[in-house]
């Protein structure tokens, strides 16, 4: 088993925004981070601090709406935040459902 597989596993490439910037990410397909977008994927598997998830709950609770009309406003105005969409969908265009 090659190093690139075992650090892979659990996970998709996708583009995602660091700044003004697109970089390639990671989305976690398992582990306790199932769904997330994370940097690196050593991190899909690696323990939760939980001090640090518990204060992003109890922040996410108390700022939701705040978080919501920026994150809007970031979509709608910031270019490379607009590029993504296309980034992310040309991936996954060719794939049909079977019925």
């Amino acid at each position: 088993m090659i190093l690139r597989e075992l650090f892979t596993e659990g996970v998709t490439q996708i583009w995602s925004r660091k700044g003004s910037k697109n970089v390639r990410k990671y989305r976690c397909t398992s582990g306790t981070r199932k769904g997330r977008i994370v940097a690196k994927p050593s991190t899909c598997t690696a323990p939760k601090n939980m001090k640090q998830a518990v204060s992003l709950k109890r922040t996410k609770a108390r700022k939701a709406s705040i978080i919501k009309i920026k994150s809007q406003r970031t979509k709608r105005a910031n270019p490379a935040s607009r590029r993504l969409v296309k980034l992310n969908r040309r991936k996954y265009a060719g794939r049909r459902r079977s019925k």
